[in-house]
């Protein structure tokens, strides 16, 4: 192991990994210590271990706060979906894991495709500032997006302003449409939010050195594991870079 990239990644000592709390398929328990459990600990602890060094889990509320962050010195990787805007900062891996993300319409509605949905007239209400969110703001051209601060306040957004679609990641919204008699989910995805492990910008040793680690860890299963472990539907391991 270089000690260059041991120092770009821990100048405290540990490995401090940024954690996106709101990701209920990355993080889907508390361990008796407090410490988040799931497949985007496991794969900081992966990497820690690989740099023969602990971990401390930094945990955010949002992705947006984590990347928000990078500016703080606040963490050494941060676990979270590679977007553009994102990456101006922050030096992403490529994807170790997908999630889908598609729309829910309500009861009724006209919208069959996802094209459908991108009409003047529509309003679609989405979690601002996730990585599908982010998307939508680069791709929709004549819907109205409604950016909430959460994804249950994205749903209610939905529901009281009897919207004509929400976005949302498939098995969020596979629970969501349990709530409402007729509403449906598209087929197909939108996007596919790319959860990728991220480090500053100016560790450019290191970011060359996760890059390995993450294709490494893909092509051996251990993502696959840390997927079966935490027994997660709708999470599916990323194709190699």
């Amino acid at each position: 192991m270089d000690q260059n990239i041991i120092d770009e990644l821990t100048p405290t000592g540990v490995l401090r990994a940024g954690i996106n709390m709101s990701n209920f398929l990355l993080v889907t328990g508390k361990a008796d210590n407090g410490d988040p459990t799931g497949v985007s600990p496991d794969m900081a602890n992966a990497i820690a271990d690989q740099l023969g060094v602990p971990v401390r889990y930094i945990t955010f509320p949002s992705p947006g706060e984590l990347a928000d962050a990078v500016d703080q010195d606040a963490w050494d990787i941060g676990n979270i979906g590679a977007e553009p805007q994102r990456a101006e900062k922050i030096a992403f891996t490529a994807a170790y894991c997908e999630i889908e993300a598609t729309y829910l319409v309500p009861s009724g509605s006209p919208i069959e495709t996802l094209d459908d949905v991108d009409k003047a007239g529509n309003r679609i209400a989405v979690a601002g500032r996730s990585a599908y969110g982010l998307w939508l703001e680069r791709n929709i051209k004549q819907a109205v997006l409604v950016r909430t601060d959460s994804l249950d306040a994205s749903f209610n957004a939905f529901v009281d302003g009897k919207l004509e679609a929400l976005a949302g990641l498939r098995p969020r919204l596979l629970s969501d449409v349990e709530k409402l008699p007729g509403a449906r989910i598209l087929e197909g995805k939108f996007s596919a939010v790319q959860q990728a492990v991220g480090t500053p910008r100016k560790n450019a040793a290191a970011a060359a050195w996760l890059k390995g680690f993450v294709e490494e860890a893909k092509a051996s299963g251990r993502v696959a594991s840390f997927i079966e472990k935490h027994k997660v539907v709708g999470l599916s391991v990323a194709p190699p870079a």
